[in-house]
């Protein structure tokens, strides 16, 4: 699993603070210990910066490439800031975060990434939203995307499409849909673009306590359908062991089991049975109610593991 680091976002009162006080060692620390903790790129998100973007963008870039090689992803849509983030890139090839099928993105996005030599992560979304079904979400990708790209002669191989994980609460209807895309992307175009997530999306917000167990849970069915990339959080040490697990098909233990058991029911277009878990088990219990939930099968609410 190709992971890149989502810890350095804008939403963390830390990173705000870090950003407004040009705390370069909050940064370096933050770049490193995600690339000692098994990211392979590094995430950076400080929202629009519409008015500062060409101070920020350059500084932050100059901070962490100074700690850590590997590829910067540039998430920000705005698109002078991340031109301005690549004009300082030194080191690995860099990612932008993110173009879509809207068309005023889809022409400009590509055309840079590729003046830059940077891979584009380009979302399954038009002007009018996100649809629900994987169909349709196919449909973006290969009649817009992948069409843009080859009409500019950009590397098919630097495209990384994004089918776009929403919240499974009050979006929850949109999360088998995803899993079905994910698995459709792989067959839709030859060569197969790359696909990635955001993986923390699916629990957006969903209390605390329960987002890391729906993260799990949703990593499970996802690499079942042969996800290999996602922007996610590199220090869930539970989530690694997920992803451990299913990599190297390891069932030592009852956890690896179950989650081995919930890849390969997705993997065969089934899904979890009952039988698969022992609910006399508190934590087998938990997973196989959020298997529920993600299928929309059980309607979301936030006592959920309660019921």
């Amino acid at each position: 699993m190709y992971i890149i680091g989502e810890n350095i976002h804008i939403i963390s009162e830390k990173v705000k603070e870090a950003l407004k006080n040009k705390d370069r060692e909050f940064f370096m620390d933050l770049a490193v210990k995600q690339v000692e903790a098994g990211a392979k790129a590094v995430d950076i998100n400080l929202g629009p910066r519409k008015k500062d973007f060409a101070e920020v963008w350059p500084w932050i870039v100059e901070t962490v490439e100074t700690v850590v090689d590997v590829p910067l992803s540039i998430d920000t849509t705005n698109v002078d800031g991340m031109e301005a983030a690549l004009q300082k890139i030194t080191k690995a090839q860099p990612i932008l975060n993110s173009t879509s099928a809207e068309p005023e993105r889809l022409e400009k996005i590509p055309l840079l990434a590729k003046k830059y030599g940077a891979k584009v992560i380009a979302l399954t979304m038009r002007s009018e939203g996100i649809p629900v079904e994987a169909d349709a979400r196919v449909n973006i990708a290969v009649e817009a995307l992948i069409p843009r790209m080859m009409e500019i002669d950009f590397p098919m191989q630097d495209l990384i499409i994004d089918p776009l994980v929403l919240t499974c609460s009050g979006c929850q209807q949109y999360c088998p849909h995803l899993i079905e895309t994910v698995r459709t992307l792989q067959y839709a175009w030859d060569p197969t673009p790359q696909i990635s997530v955001g993986l923390s999306n699916v629990s957006n917000a969903v209390p605390n306590e329960n987002r890391p167990l729906i993260n799990r849970v949703y990593l499970a069915m996802l690499m079942g359908v042969g996800l290999q990339m996602m922007i996610a959080n590199p220090f869930d040490e539970k989530q690694n062991d997920v992803i451990r697990w299913i990599e190297t098909k390891d069932t030592s233990n009852s956890l690896a089991r179950v989650y081995n058991k919930i890849a390969d029911r997705i993997a065969a277009g089934e899904e979890p049975c009952l039988e698969d878990f022992d609910l006399s088990d508190l934590d087998h219990a938990a997973i196989w109610k959020t298997t529920q939930i993600l299928l929309n099968k059980v309607i979301y609410a936030d006592s959920y593991l309660q019921n």
